[in-house]
């Protein structure tokens, strides 16, 4: 089975951007995911001629980040010029926002390229319907999202898998979604909620990570690298809830069949 291609987060302004390239280059990366947060300055020509330039580097996957957590709005102008690079190769669609979300799938199919372009969902609202719906919006084949780039599945990944490769099997039989398939999508979207801290406009999202890999034994706390940056008011209520309420989108036994394994 051949490894899919492995990619690299790349930020900044382009002088950065194309020297964190041309490293991740050297050392075996495949592609480049590029983040343009931190440039709500910049137009869409110059955002354009960015990533023009980390594509003479590397493969280019765009990225469209969610402003709450540092991104910024990128119109339908964007993402159709965009596609005229040939170096682009994939996108993650990340703005936690329906009509942003169709924008990009709009210019993709414009654009003639959906049979080459791959589309990857970073909705972590919306997970499992962006997995499992046919975008047909317009003349031609649906596009469908191939995959997920997803902070919600930094925990109960064996419950991920199990989820992505039932939507996959879903797509392929071209099959309507099962009822228990679509209550999932809701109630996933609900833990997200907890885990993220939409609440509190995503504040607490990496501690809310770490506090359902310390339920799980695999963490020893919900530190992070800021120390200011910890668990929002009522937010560990709140995980408690849809773990409770969930049970089965969670893999803590899973987890506890082979913790001690993993810690040697």
């Amino acid at each position: 089975m051949q490894a899919p291609p492995s990619r690299a987060g790349v930020v900044g302004t382009t002088r950065q951007a194309t020297t964190e390239a041309a490293l991740a280059a050297r050392v075996g990366y495949d592609v480049a995911l590029v983040s343009v947060g931190g440039l709500d300055a910049w137009t869409v020509p110059q955002l354009v001629e960015h990533v023009r330039a980390v594509g003479e580097i590397l493969p280019v996957m765009g990225f469209y980040l969610q402003p709450a957590v540092g991104g910024r709005d990128l119109p339908y102008a964007f993402w159709r010029a965009l596609l005229e690079l040939d170096a682009l190769v994939a996108i993650k669609v990340a703005p936690f926002d329906r009509y942003r979300t169709l924008d990009v799938v709009r210019a993709v199919r414009d654009s003639g390229r959906g049979g080459e372009v791959a589309l990857y969902t970073g909705n972590d609202d919306h997970i499992l319907l962006d997995l499992l719906t046919p975008f047909r919006l317009g003349d031609g084949p649906p596009l469908h999202f191939v995959g997920g780039l997803l902070g919600q599945w930094a925990v109960w990944t064996a419950r991920a898998v199990a989820l992505q490769a039932e939507c996959r099997a879903t797509v392929a039989a071209g099959t309507a979604p099962a009822r228990d398939l679509l209550t999932t999508a809701a109630q996933l979207t609900d833990a997200n909620a907890a885990i993220f801290d939409a609440a509190h406009g995503y504040a607490g999202c990496l501690p809310g990570i770490h506090e359902v890999l310390r339920r799980q034994g695999l963490l020893a706390g919900t530190w992070c690298l800021n120390p200011e940056e910890g668990l929002s008011p009522g937010q560990r209520a709140e995980i408690e809830r849809v773990c409770r309420a969930y049970p089965h989108l969670t893999d803590d036994a899973w987890v506890a069949e082979r913790r001690e394994r993993w810690r040697g």
